[in-house]
Protein backbone atom coordinates (compact mmCIF):
# COMPACT_ATOMS: atom_id res chain seq x y z
CA UNK A 1 0.00 0.00 0.00
CA UNK A 2 1.54 3.72 -1.37
CA UNK A 3 2.00 6.35 1.11
CA UNK A 4 -0.89 8.32 -1.02
CA UNK A 5 -3.30 4.87 -0.53
CA UNK A 6 -3.02 4.72 3.15
CA UNK A 7 -3.63 8.67 3.69
CA UNK A 8 -6.89 8.43 1.35
CA UNK A 9 -8.08 5.37 3.75
CA UNK A 10 -7.07 7.39 6.63
CA UNK A 11 -9.07 10.12 5.90
CA UNK A 12 -11.90 7.72 5.41
CA UNK A 13 -11.35 6.61 9.01
CA UNK A 14 -11.06 10.18 10.02
CA UNK A 15 -14.59 10.91 8.08
CA UNK A 16 -16.43 8.10 10.65
CA UNK A 17 -15.31 10.50 13.42
CA UNK A 18 -17.27 13.12 11.74
CA UNK A 19 -20.32 11.45 11.08
CA UNK A 20 -20.34 10.33 14.65
CA UNK A 21 -20.12 13.71 15.75
CA UNK A 22 -22.93 15.11 13.24
CA UNK A 23 -25.10 12.34 14.65
CA UNK A 24 -24.71 13.39 18.37
CA UNK A 25 -24.54 16.79 17.91
CA UNK A 26 -28.12 16.53 15.63
CA UNK A 27 -29.67 13.93 17.92
CA UNK A 28 -29.05 16.07 20.63
CA UNK A 29 -30.85 18.85 18.84
CA UNK A 30 -33.39 17.07 17.86
CA UNK A 31 -34.18 15.34 20.75
CA UNK A 32 -34.53 18.96 22.61
CA UNK A 33 -36.57 20.17 19.93
CA UNK A 34 -39.02 17.22 20.01
CA UNK A 35 -39.67 17.01 23.89
CA UNK A 36 -40.29 20.41 23.62
CA UNK A 37 -42.73 20.83 20.33
CA UNK A 38 -44.25 16.99 21.43
CA UNK A 39 -45.01 18.52 25.24
CA UNK A 40 -46.73 21.67 23.54
CA UNK A 41 -48.64 19.98 21.43
CA UNK A 42 -50.57 18.08 24.59
CA UNK A 43 -50.84 21.75 25.94
CA UNK A 44 -54.14 23.13 26.76
CA UNK A 45 -53.78 26.46 25.42
CA UNK A 46 -54.68 26.10 21.61
CA UNK A 47 -52.67 28.77 20.67
CA UNK A 48 -49.88 26.77 21.99
CA UNK A 49 -50.95 23.86 20.37
CA UNK A 50 -51.40 25.77 17.08
CA UNK A 51 -47.56 27.13 16.68
CA UNK A 52 -46.40 23.62 17.75
CA UNK A 53 -48.43 22.11 14.92
CA UNK A 54 -47.33 24.87 12.37
CA UNK A 55 -43.31 24.38 13.68
CA UNK A 56 -44.05 20.85 13.17
CA UNK A 57 -45.74 20.47 9.53
CA UNK A 58 -43.41 23.01 7.99
CA UNK A 59 -40.09 21.41 9.48
CA UNK A 60 -41.33 18.02 8.78
CA UNK A 61 -42.52 19.03 5.36
CA UNK A 62 -39.38 20.64 4.03
CA UNK A 63 -36.02 18.94 2.71
CA UNK A 64 -33.45 18.32 4.85
CA UNK A 65 -31.03 19.61 2.37
CA UNK A 66 -32.75 22.45 0.92
CA UNK A 67 -32.98 23.42 4.76
CA UNK A 68 -29.03 22.78 4.83
CA UNK A 69 -28.50 25.30 1.96
CA UNK A 70 -30.85 27.78 3.28
CA UNK A 71 -28.93 27.43 6.64
CA UNK A 72 -25.41 27.75 4.65
CA UNK A 73 -26.06 30.32 2.16
CA UNK A 74 -29.55 32.64 3.20
CA UNK A 75 -29.17 33.62 6.77
CA UNK A 76 -25.83 35.32 6.16
CA UNK A 77 -27.42 37.68 3.33
CA UNK A 78 -30.72 37.76 5.63
CA UNK A 79 -29.60 38.24 8.67
CA UNK A 80 -26.08 38.37 8.67
CA UNK A 81 -25.09 35.06 10.50
CA UNK A 82 -22.49 33.07 8.90
CA UNK A 83 -22.09 29.55 10.13
CA UNK A 84 -19.51 26.98 9.11
CA UNK A 85 -20.75 24.24 7.17
CA UNK A 86 -20.94 21.72 9.93
CA UNK A 87 -22.91 23.92 12.19
CA UNK A 88 -25.11 24.29 9.61
CA UNK A 89 -25.75 20.76 8.84
CA UNK A 90 -26.09 20.23 12.79
CA UNK A 91 -29.08 22.87 13.05
CA UNK A 92 -30.80 21.23 9.61
CA UNK A 93 -30.96 18.46 10.63
CA UNK A 94 -31.43 18.78 14.17
CA UNK A 95 -34.56 20.98 13.46
CA UNK A 96 -35.93 18.46 10.77
CA UNK A 97 -35.42 15.73 12.60
CA UNK A 98 -37.08 16.95 16.22
CA UNK A 99 -39.83 17.86 14.20
CA UNK A 100 -40.55 14.12 13.22
CA UNK A 101 -39.50 12.87 16.89
CA UNK A 102 -42.41 15.20 18.22
CA UNK A 103 -44.84 12.87 16.63
CA UNK A 104 -43.21 10.50 18.60
CA UNK A 105 -43.63 12.43 21.99
CA UNK A 106 -46.79 13.32 21.02
CA UNK A 107 -47.94 9.75 20.79
CA UNK A 108 -46.51 8.37 23.99
CA UNK A 109 -47.74 10.77 25.68
CA UNK A 110 -51.08 10.45 24.63
CA UNK A 111 -50.94 6.74 25.18
CA UNK A 112 -50.47 6.79 28.82
CA UNK A 113 -53.51 5.83 30.89
CA UNK A 114 -56.23 8.67 31.50
CA UNK A 115 -56.60 7.32 34.83
CA UNK A 116 -52.96 8.44 35.57
CA UNK A 117 -53.10 11.75 35.00
CA UNK A 118 -56.63 11.92 36.95
CA UNK A 119 -54.45 10.40 39.94
CA UNK A 120 -52.19 13.15 39.85
CA UNK A 121 -54.83 15.82 39.98
CA UNK A 122 -56.03 13.92 42.77
CA UNK A 123 -52.85 13.97 44.61
CA UNK A 124 -53.05 17.89 44.23
CA UNK A 125 -50.04 17.49 41.78
CA UNK A 126 -49.17 20.89 39.49
CA UNK A 127 -49.26 20.33 35.94
CA UNK A 128 -45.39 20.38 35.96
CA UNK A 129 -45.35 17.51 38.40
CA UNK A 130 -47.56 15.26 36.28
CA UNK A 131 -45.79 15.69 33.91
CA UNK A 132 -42.43 15.20 34.88
CA UNK A 133 -43.17 12.38 37.91
CA UNK A 134 -46.23 10.32 36.09
CA UNK A 135 -46.81 11.26 32.42
CA UNK A 136 -43.20 11.49 30.99
CA UNK A 137 -41.45 8.16 33.01
CA UNK A 138 -44.64 6.28 31.35
CA UNK A 139 -44.24 8.04 28.02
CA UNK A 140 -40.62 7.34 27.87
CA UNK A 141 -40.19 3.68 27.12
CA UNK A 142 -42.95 3.96 24.36
CA UNK A 143 -40.59 6.59 22.64
CA UNK A 144 -37.17 4.89 22.47
CA UNK A 145 -38.31 2.14 19.66
CA UNK A 146 -39.47 4.56 17.25
CA UNK A 147 -36.96 6.97 18.68
CA UNK A 148 -34.13 4.19 17.74
CA UNK A 149 -35.46 4.42 13.77
CA UNK A 150 -35.58 7.50 13.75
CA UNK A 151 -31.61 8.17 14.93
CA UNK A 152 -30.93 5.60 12.49
CA UNK A 153 -32.16 7.05 9.56
CA UNK A 154 -30.86 10.53 10.99
CA UNK A 155 -27.52 8.86 10.73
CA UNK A 156 -27.72 7.73 7.57
CA UNK A 157 -28.92 11.63 6.67
CA UNK A 158 -25.66 13.04 7.30
CA UNK A 159 -24.09 11.83 4.35
CA UNK A 160 -26.46 14.84 2.85
CA UNK A 161 -23.44 17.21 4.56
CA UNK A 162 -20.86 16.10 2.16
CA UNK A 163 -22.59 18.97 -0.37
CA UNK A 164 -21.38 20.82 1.48
CA UNK A 165 -17.87 19.86 1.63
CA UNK A 166 -17.70 18.29 5.63
CA UNK A 167 -15.48 15.50 5.73
CA UNK A 168 -18.04 12.69 6.61
CA UNK A 169 -18.14 9.09 5.32
CA UNK A 170 -19.62 9.91 1.99
CA UNK A 171 -17.22 12.94 1.49
CA UNK A 172 -14.03 11.12 2.11
CA UNK A 173 -15.70 7.85 0.19
CA UNK A 174 -15.77 10.36 -2.59
CA UNK A 175 -12.45 11.54 -2.37
CA UNK A 176 -10.84 8.05 -2.07
CA UNK A 177 -12.80 7.21 -5.50
CA UNK A 178 -12.13 10.10 -7.02
CA UNK A 179 -7.95 9.15 -6.17
CA UNK A 180 -8.31 5.44 -6.56
CA UNK A 181 -10.72 4.83 -9.59
CA UNK A 182 -12.32 1.83 -7.92
CA UNK A 183 -16.44 2.22 -6.78
CA UNK A 184 -16.74 -1.06 -5.50
CA UNK A 185 -14.67 -1.89 -2.43
CA UNK A 186 -14.59 1.65 -1.15
CA UNK A 187 -18.83 2.15 -1.33
CA UNK A 188 -19.04 -1.90 0.32
CA UNK A 189 -16.51 -0.43 3.10
CA UNK A 190 -18.97 2.33 3.86
CA UNK A 191 -21.75 0.51 3.84
CA UNK A 192 -20.56 -1.90 6.31
CA UNK A 193 -18.98 1.47 8.25
CA UNK A 194 -22.90 3.05 8.45
CA UNK A 195 -24.25 -0.68 9.12
CA UNK A 196 -21.76 -1.07 12.19
CA UNK A 197 -22.27 2.64 13.35
CA UNK A 198 -26.39 1.68 13.37
CA UNK A 199 -26.12 -1.44 15.12
CA UNK A 200 -24.46 -0.27 17.91
CA UNK A 201 -26.75 2.73 18.20
CA UNK A 202 -29.51 -0.06 18.10
CA UNK A 203 -27.83 -1.79 21.09
CA UNK A 204 -27.52 1.34 23.13
CA UNK A 205 -31.80 2.26 22.35
CA UNK A 206 -32.31 -1.58 23.54
CA UNK A 207 -30.72 -1.53 26.40
CA UNK A 208 -31.60 1.88 27.28
CA UNK A 209 -35.67 0.91 26.56
CA UNK A 210 -34.45 -2.26 29.03
CA UNK A 211 -33.40 0.23 31.97
CA UNK A 212 -36.16 2.56 31.29
CA UNK A 213 -39.00 -0.45 31.64
CA UNK A 214 -36.98 -1.20 34.74
CA UNK A 215 -37.67 1.86 36.29
CA UNK A 216 -41.49 1.65 35.65
CA UNK A 217 -41.66 -1.08 37.32
CA UNK A 218 -41.85 -2.87 33.76
CA UNK A 219 -40.20 -6.67 33.22
CA UNK A 220 -38.09 -6.82 29.62
CA UNK A 221 -39.41 -9.97 27.94
CA UNK A 222 -36.25 -12.30 27.78
CA UNK A 223 -36.23 -13.87 24.13
CA UNK A 224 -35.76 -17.96 24.02
CA UNK A 225 -32.75 -18.69 22.12
CA UNK A 226 -32.79 -20.81 19.16
CA UNK A 227 -31.49 -24.22 21.10
CA UNK A 228 -34.20 -23.50 23.70
CA UNK A 229 -37.25 -22.58 20.62
CA UNK A 230 -36.10 -26.28 18.88
CA UNK A 231 -36.65 -28.01 22.27
CA UNK A 232 -40.31 -26.66 22.72
CA UNK A 233 -41.26 -27.41 19.39
CA UNK A 234 -39.49 -30.74 19.64
CA UNK A 235 -41.49 -30.81 23.09
CA UNK A 236 -45.01 -29.54 21.72
CA UNK A 237 -44.64 -32.22 18.64
CA UNK A 238 -43.97 -34.97 20.91
CA UNK A 239 -46.77 -34.37 23.45
CA UNK A 240 -48.99 -34.01 20.21
CA UNK A 241 -47.81 -37.52 18.91
CA UNK A 242 -48.34 -39.15 22.43
CA UNK A 243 -51.91 -37.42 23.03
CA UNK A 244 -52.48 -38.62 19.01
CA UNK A 245 -51.42 -42.50 19.74
CA UNK A 246 -53.75 -42.48 23.23
CA UNK A 247 -56.32 -41.55 21.49
CA UNK A 248 -55.94 -44.23 18.30
CA UNK A 249 -55.33 -46.95 21.10
CA UNK A 250 -58.52 -46.16 22.63
CA UNK A 251 -60.47 -46.59 19.69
Amino acid sequence: MTDLTAGLWELLLKGVWVTVQLTVYSALLGAFVAMVVGVARTNRLWIVRFLSGLYMEIFRGSSALVLMFWMFFVLPVAFGLQLVPMWAAVLALGLSYGAYGSEIVRGAIAAVAPAQHEAGIALSFSPWQRLTKITLPQAWPEMIPPANNLLIELLKGTALVSVLGVGDIAFGASLVRNALGESAPVYTIILVMYFVLAFLITRGMRAMERQAKARIGQTPEKKAGLMRKLNIRQETELASASRGGSGGGGA
